[in-house]
């Protein structure tokens, strides 16, 4: 049996239908009255879900911009904590309501103008005040008179450094170097530069909180123990860098 639904010849009882009025006004006039009515629209299924999404973004955006941002490690001067290609996520208001760097933190900074136009990342090992000098009979960094055992995150068989250096980091700066000396272009590096090698504190982008990726190498950055030790600076020691 055919499926097809067949047409039926009207009822010739009805009257012929003619042309409905929904306007309420007949003739051409009603007709364009009826074409400003406005038709009602439907909301896209995806609309609630599209506008989801860009809120979302504006969060992320936002949150890069003011809070945390990742980086990714350019190069082996921080291994073998930090390794090429590695992400960190720098916070970027670790230093922006009344806290300090401190001695052990892994830092983000601008090196425009002190160590070139790019953004690196070190380890604080002075801050302002400290005397910082290299090296001790034992051939470790000493900071403000106590010796420094930073074998629990130096390079091995790297040496602290192999420059020796005596310095007084004026206040606002930070004497910073990398973990893998041998590989870093740091503070050592830019002694006879503008600031002496020294990186204002104002150039920090943010504190490197810890890898994210890849998921395998994530994990958290401490601040080590090994400057806990370290006193404060002498109220004399900000006077001048030495050579």
């Amino acid at each position: 049996m055919d499926a097809e639904a067949q047409p039926t010849e009207r009822d010739r009882s009805l009257p012929p239908a003619g042309p409905e009025d929904t306007s309420g006004t007949a003739g051409p006039e009603g007709r364009s009255r009826s074409a400003l009515v406005p038709r009602p629209t439907h909301r896209l299924p995806g609309g609630r879900i599209t506008l989801t999404l860009l809120l979302c973004l504006v969060f992320l955006l936002a949150v890069n911009t003011f809070a945390a941002q990742p980086f990714q490690i350019p190069s082996g001067s921080m291994e073998q904590g930090l390794r090429v290609g590695d992400r960190v996520l720098v916070n970027k208001l670790a230093y922006r309501f009344g806290a300090g760097p401190q001695r052990g933190d892994v830092v983000v900074f601008d090196g425009t103008g002190y160590f070139g136009a790019a953004d690196y990342v070190k380890r604080v090992v002075g801050v302002g005040g400290d005397h910082v000098v290299c090296c001790d009979g034992e051939g470790r960094i000493r900071v403000n008179g106590r010796s420094v055992d930073e074998s629990g995150f130096l390079h091995p068989g790297d040496s602290p450094s192999t420059v020796a250096f005596d310095v007084v980091v004026p206040d606002g700066r930070l004497f910073v170097l990398g973990d893998h000396r041998s590989r870093s272009s740091d503070s050592r590096d830019h002694l006879g530069s503008p600031g002496g090698g020294m990186v204002p504190v104002d150039s920090l982008i943010g504190r490197a909180e810890g890898i994210v990726w890849p998921l395998g190498h994530a994990t958290r950055l401490h601040r080590p123990d090994a400057y806990a030790r370290v006193p404060a600076p002498a109220t004399n020691a900000a006077e001048g860098a030495h050579g």
